[in-house]
């Protein structure tokens, strides 16, 4: 009998493994924490696929990590994060990874995290130990880990907490007064684009997570692809350099079906 192309210590099933809830934090309007034990090592940026049983399974980053315990953050906006809203201590759900490639901590960072984005850069804080932080978010009622993280900057679309307007204004009043050697961010595309071209004006190094539609989380299903670059192998975080030569960031992703679209259309349909 001719023997397989691979050792069987190597083989992957890529089964999701069972993880009972342990606790729910209501963080924001909408958005809720779930926390759940998982004995594997996720390095800041890195994401796990989260399978709930005769519904779906989607990506999410880990916004908590303290020994076997760790935490995903979900905003309720559609099917199936509607159904992962509903589930309380004690239920279950798949969970298989990490995938992905996360962020390089150096020191002297400006963390920049929009909406439920903070959820994929916290971990990074908490590793970074003492960077400077701006979250931004539409109002007050949305702005994520403020227990968590008190010395954090805000801003609010409304200006009903903290600066008034972006985050990307405030990033560009910080600069005034700091020098950053690093900056780190995840929240709307637009967003990131935004914070990516600051950064090349500025000649600052800058690392942002980007979000795609995901499948299968290690580079079979290909719906994750911007440009050349499958987000969930490739990515989730890219450096500046290479974002600056994807010519989708801050313009098309794909939809479930694969068809290519404005990020307007892209986001308008997200679960």
């Amino acid at each position: 009998m001719q023997k397989p192309p691979f050792n069987c210590k190597e083989w992957k099933t890529e089964l999701p493994e069972m993880a009972e809830i342990t606790k729910v934090i209501q963080e924001a309007k909408d958005i809720k924490s779930f926390f759940f034990r998982f004995d594997k090592e996720v390095r800041p940026g890195q994401f796990v696929m989260i399978w709930i049983p005769c519904v779906d399974e989607k990506p999410y980053a880990v916004s908590y990590q303290k020994g076997k315990e760790m935490a995903i953050t979900s905003h309720m906006i559609g099917p199936f994060t509607k159904a992962l809203d509903r589930l309380r201590k004690g239920d279950k759900i798949g969970v298989r990874g990490p995938y992905g490639k996360g962020f390089t901590p150096k020191k002297n960072a400006c963390v920049i995290g929009g909406g439920v984005g903070m959820a994929s850069v916290s971990t990074l804080i908490d590793a970074l130990g003492n960077p400077t932080i701006l979250m931004g978010a539409k109002d007050k009622a949305h702005v994520l880990y403020k227990k968590r993280y008190p010395k954090a900057m805000i801003a609010t679309d409304d200006g009903s907490e903290g600066f008034h307007g972006f985050v990307t204004d405030q990033f560009k009043e910080q600069l005034k007064k700091k020098k950053f050697s690093m900056v780190y961010t995840c929240g709307p595309e637009i967003m990131m684009k935004k914070i990516v071209e600051i950064c090349n004006e500025k000649g600052i190094d800058c690392e942002a997570s980007v979000e795609r539609y995901m499948k299968c989380g290690y580079g079979i299903c290909g719906n994750c692809v911007i440009d050349d670059q499958l987000v969930c192998v490739d990515g989730p975080v890219f450096n500046r350099e290479k974002l600056n030569k994807l010519n989708d960031f801050g313009r098309f992703a794909h939809l479930k079906n694969g068809k290519k679209v404005a990020l307007a259309e892209y986001y308008g349909g997200r679960a």
